[in-house]
Protein backbone atom coordinates (compact mmCIF):
# COMPACT_ATOMS: atom_id res chain seq x y z
CA UNK A 1 0.00 0.00 0.00
CA UNK A 2 1.19 3.10 -0.88
CA UNK A 3 0.39 6.84 0.78
CA UNK A 4 -0.16 9.70 -1.34
CA UNK A 5 0.96 12.24 1.01
CA UNK A 6 1.33 15.39 -1.44
CA UNK A 7 -2.47 15.14 -2.38
CA UNK A 8 -3.28 15.19 1.53
CA UNK A 9 -1.37 18.21 2.87
CA UNK A 10 -2.31 20.62 0.08
CA UNK A 11 -6.61 19.75 0.87
CA UNK A 12 -5.85 20.27 4.50
CA UNK A 13 -4.54 23.59 3.92
CA UNK A 14 -7.37 24.21 1.87
CA UNK A 15 -9.72 22.98 5.01
CA UNK A 16 -7.70 25.68 7.44
CA UNK A 17 -7.71 28.48 5.22
CA UNK A 18 -12.06 27.92 5.10
CA UNK A 19 -12.30 27.48 7.95
CA UNK A 20 -10.72 30.61 9.84
CA UNK A 21 -12.30 32.39 7.26
CA UNK A 22 -13.03 36.12 7.74
CA UNK A 23 -12.87 35.06 11.79
CA UNK A 24 -8.90 35.46 11.28
CA UNK A 25 -8.68 38.25 9.19
CA UNK A 26 -9.99 42.03 10.14
CA UNK A 27 -9.61 44.28 7.56
CA UNK A 28 -9.63 48.32 7.71
CA UNK A 29 -11.63 48.76 4.60
CA UNK A 30 -14.78 47.46 6.58
CA UNK A 31 -14.64 50.14 9.04
CA UNK A 32 -16.34 53.59 9.07
CA UNK A 33 -15.53 56.46 9.73
CA UNK A 34 -16.54 56.87 13.24
CA UNK A 35 -14.99 53.34 14.35
CA UNK A 36 -11.56 52.07 16.03
CA UNK A 37 -11.44 48.30 15.28
CA UNK A 38 -13.75 45.52 14.70
CA UNK A 39 -14.12 42.85 17.37
CA UNK A 40 -16.41 39.25 17.11
CA UNK A 41 -18.78 41.44 19.83
CA UNK A 42 -19.83 44.91 17.96
CA UNK A 43 -16.81 46.98 17.27
CA UNK A 44 -15.39 49.77 19.25
CA UNK A 45 -16.20 53.63 18.44
CA UNK A 46 -13.97 56.62 18.90
CA UNK A 47 -16.53 58.13 21.23
CA UNK A 48 -15.91 57.74 24.78
CA UNK A 49 -18.11 58.25 28.06
CA UNK A 50 -17.50 60.54 30.41
CA UNK A 51 -15.30 58.29 32.32
CA UNK A 52 -13.49 57.72 29.15
CA UNK A 53 -14.27 54.28 28.35
CA UNK A 54 -14.91 53.79 24.48
CA UNK A 55 -18.31 53.15 23.34
CA UNK A 56 -18.57 49.65 22.56
CA UNK A 57 -21.94 49.47 19.36
CA UNK A 58 -23.84 46.35 18.67
CA UNK A 59 -26.82 45.83 16.93
CA UNK A 60 -29.96 46.78 18.87
CA UNK A 61 -31.69 43.41 18.40
CA UNK A 62 -30.44 41.17 21.17
CA UNK A 63 -28.08 43.93 22.67
CA UNK A 64 -28.25 44.25 26.46
CA UNK A 65 -30.87 46.01 27.95
CA UNK A 66 -30.86 47.41 31.56
CA UNK A 67 -33.76 48.96 33.74
CA UNK A 68 -33.13 50.61 37.37
CA UNK A 69 -35.78 50.72 39.89
CA UNK A 70 -34.96 51.96 43.67
CA UNK A 71 -37.72 51.67 46.34
CA UNK A 72 -37.22 53.03 49.49
CA UNK A 73 -36.61 50.52 52.35
CA UNK A 74 -38.31 50.09 56.13
CA UNK A 75 -35.19 52.43 57.38
CA UNK A 76 -34.73 54.81 55.31
CA UNK A 77 -32.23 54.00 52.89
CA UNK A 78 -33.15 52.97 49.04
CA UNK A 79 -32.86 49.14 47.32
CA UNK A 80 -31.66 49.45 44.08
CA UNK A 81 -32.75 46.61 41.81
CA UNK A 82 -31.54 46.15 37.94
CA UNK A 83 -33.67 44.36 35.52
CA UNK A 84 -31.79 43.13 32.60
CA UNK A 85 -32.46 41.56 29.68
CA UNK A 86 -29.42 39.89 26.69
CA UNK A 87 -26.90 40.61 29.56
CA UNK A 88 -25.01 38.43 32.52
CA UNK A 89 -23.58 40.00 35.75
CA UNK A 90 -19.75 38.66 35.22
CA UNK A 91 -18.01 37.12 38.79
CA UNK A 92 -15.69 38.52 39.92
CA UNK A 93 -12.19 37.93 38.68
CA UNK A 94 -13.33 37.65 35.12
CA UNK A 95 -10.76 38.55 32.35
CA UNK A 96 -10.67 41.41 30.72
CA UNK A 97 -12.17 39.89 27.07
CA UNK A 98 -15.32 41.46 25.73
CA UNK A 99 -17.99 38.80 25.29
CA UNK A 100 -21.30 39.54 24.18
CA UNK A 101 -23.93 40.37 26.50
CA UNK A 102 -21.78 40.13 29.77
CA UNK A 103 -19.90 42.32 32.05
CA UNK A 104 -20.77 44.89 35.03
CA UNK A 105 -22.82 47.33 35.64
CA UNK A 106 -21.90 51.05 36.93
CA UNK A 107 -23.95 52.93 39.94
CA UNK A 108 -24.01 56.48 39.60
CA UNK A 109 -26.02 59.05 41.76
CA UNK A 110 -25.73 62.41 40.09
CA UNK A 111 -23.64 61.64 38.14
CA UNK A 112 -20.61 60.37 40.73
CA UNK A 113 -19.93 56.58 40.26
CA UNK A 114 -20.31 55.06 43.74
CA UNK A 115 -20.66 50.99 43.06
CA UNK A 116 -19.85 48.50 40.55
CA UNK A 117 -22.04 45.87 40.08
CA UNK A 118 -21.62 41.90 40.17
CA UNK A 119 -25.04 41.50 40.39
CA UNK A 120 -28.56 43.01 40.12
CA UNK A 121 -29.23 44.60 43.66
CA UNK A 122 -27.45 47.21 45.85
CA UNK A 123 -28.62 48.83 48.74
CA UNK A 124 -28.05 52.83 49.15
CA UNK A 125 -27.85 53.43 53.20
CA UNK A 126 -30.58 55.85 54.70
CA UNK A 127 -29.80 59.75 55.53
CA UNK A 128 -26.91 59.25 52.27
CA UNK A 129 -28.68 61.83 50.74
CA UNK A 130 -29.61 65.68 51.24
CA UNK A 131 -33.32 66.86 50.77
CA UNK A 132 -34.47 66.63 46.87
CA UNK A 133 -34.50 65.01 43.32
CA UNK A 134 -31.54 62.74 42.82
CA UNK A 135 -30.87 60.53 39.52
CA UNK A 136 -29.56 56.92 40.41
CA UNK A 137 -27.49 55.68 36.76
CA UNK A 138 -27.03 52.31 35.94
CA UNK A 139 -24.73 51.62 32.94
CA UNK A 140 -23.86 48.07 31.38
CA UNK A 141 -20.09 47.84 30.81
CA UNK A 142 -18.26 45.36 29.23
CA UNK A 143 -15.82 43.25 30.77
CA UNK A 144 -12.80 45.10 28.73
CA UNK A 145 -14.25 48.55 30.49
CA UNK A 146 -15.97 49.34 27.22
CA UNK A 147 -19.58 50.82 27.54
CA UNK A 148 -21.97 48.37 25.85
CA UNK A 149 -23.63 51.46 23.19
CA UNK A 150 -26.84 50.59 20.18
CA UNK A 151 -27.03 53.33 18.03
CA UNK A 152 -23.94 55.58 19.66
CA UNK A 153 -25.40 55.63 22.57
CA UNK A 154 -24.99 54.04 26.26
CA UNK A 155 -26.92 51.31 27.59
CA UNK A 156 -28.07 52.67 30.67
CA UNK A 157 -31.37 53.77 32.55
CA UNK A 158 -31.58 56.17 35.27
CA UNK A 159 -34.16 56.95 37.92
CA UNK A 160 -35.43 59.64 40.42
CA UNK A 161 -35.77 59.37 43.90
CA UNK A 162 -36.95 62.21 46.20
CA UNK A 163 -35.60 62.62 49.60
CA UNK A 164 -38.00 64.88 51.80
CA UNK A 165 -36.56 63.45 55.64
CA UNK A 166 -33.22 64.88 57.36
CA UNK A 167 -30.23 66.25 56.14
CA UNK A 168 -27.56 63.11 56.26
CA UNK A 169 -24.28 63.49 58.37
CA UNK A 170 -20.62 62.99 56.81
CA UNK A 171 -20.85 59.54 58.00
CA UNK A 172 -23.85 58.45 55.51
CA UNK A 173 -23.09 60.59 52.68
CA UNK A 174 -22.85 58.51 49.36
CA UNK A 175 -19.38 58.94 48.20
CA UNK A 176 -18.12 58.38 45.00
CA UNK A 177 -15.58 55.13 44.55
CA UNK A 178 -11.80 55.84 45.15
CA UNK A 179 -9.48 55.89 41.61
CA UNK A 180 -6.54 54.39 41.89
CA UNK A 181 -4.43 51.07 40.71
CA UNK A 182 -6.88 47.85 42.48
CA UNK A 183 -9.95 49.66 42.97
CA UNK A 184 -12.79 48.92 40.65
CA UNK A 185 -12.89 52.41 38.60
CA UNK A 186 -9.06 52.81 39.08
CA UNK A 187 -6.43 51.86 36.01
CA UNK A 188 -7.00 48.55 34.01
CA UNK A 189 -10.23 47.48 36.24
CA UNK A 190 -13.56 47.36 34.94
Amino acid sequence: MTWRRTAVIPALAVCVVVLAGPAGCDTPGGQGADEVSSSPVGRLLDERSEDGSPYREVDEEGAPQVTVEVAPDAEGGWDVRLRVRDFRFSPDGTGRRAEAGRGVAHLEVNGRRVAVLRTPEYHLAAGAFPRGTHQVTARLYADDGSVWAVDGEPVESTADITVSGQEPTTEQSVAPLAEGPGSPGGPGQA
